[in-house]
């Protein structure tokens, strides 16, 4: 009788996620943060939120720069890392083999294996090189391969985020001319708004690719984000007092 096959479903993207998560959450609390803090401090200013826009879209385009620069920087560190571990197994395994050997049997013997159980599996690893290495790196160092377009794409991915969470709560200062009459403290209760909704879709989308219930990971995100946003803009607001 026919079976249907077994078929696993794994989320692999987990650097990806990371990646927008880091990017994302910068991008709608940090912005928010400032032009939050600067309604109070030019609201009577003439063309109030055209400097609002400006110095957001200013801190954008910085923050984008540096949270980039900081992921690609990140990730060459990584790759890096596993190069130079990589060079000192090889020539461990050359300097002191046997001492490498009875590394490989313990990672076995970890597992409940017996002397018997383990030695032919030992001598199969070892009896390559470039397995024998290999092994140690991921299971001895817990190491994996790097990809090698992970600090371009990494880098990309978390400017692009930044950008995107960015503009969110920056949109109602934008748009304030044309639909709240230039006023900007009604620019800044929409900005919250919309600031909380987007944390909770965000956190919801990236609950349901980590396995996490959609509406738990979007409340989390409020959360965090709005205890981000808020630390940040109080602060603001005692140095402006300051």
């Amino acid at each position: 009788m026919p079976t249907a096959g077994h078929i696993e479903r794994h989320f692999t993207a987990s650097a990806a996620v990371r990646d927008i998560v880091i990017g994302m959450a910068d991008g709608l609390t940090v912005p928010f943060a400032l032009a939050a803090g600067l309604t109070g401090a030019v609201a009577a200013t003439a063309n109030a939120s055209g400097i609002i826009v400006t110095a957001g879209l200013a801190e954008i385009a910085a923050g984008s720069i540096a949270m980039g620069l900081g992921g690609y920087l990140a990730a060459k560190t990584d790759s890096e890392h596993y190069e130079s571990e990589m060079e000192r197994e090889m020539r461990e395994t050359d300097e002191i083999p046997d001492q490498e050997e009875e590394e490989v049997a313990k990672v076995f013997r970890g597992y409940g294996m017996n002397e018997a159980q383990l030695r032919p599996v030992v001598s199969a690893i070892c009896g390559d090189k470039q397995r024998w290495v290999d092994f140690m790196m991921r299971f001895e160092l817990g190491l994996e391969p790097p990809d090698p377009t992970r600090a371009g794409r990494s880098a990309g991915t978390i400017a692009g985020s930044y950008i995107a969470g960015g503009l969110i709560p920056l949109a109602p200062y934008i748009l304030s001319p044309y639909l709240f009459g230039g006023s900007i403290h009604t620019a800044l209760w929409v900005s919250v708004g919309v600031t909380i909704l987007a944390l909770f879709v965000f956190g919801s989308v990236k609950g349901h690719y980590t396995g996490v219930r959609p509406w738990r990971g979007g409340m989390q995100t409020v959360l965090v984000g709005g205890l981000a946003a808020a630390a940040a803009f109080f602060i603001a607001r005692l140095i402006k007092i300051g």
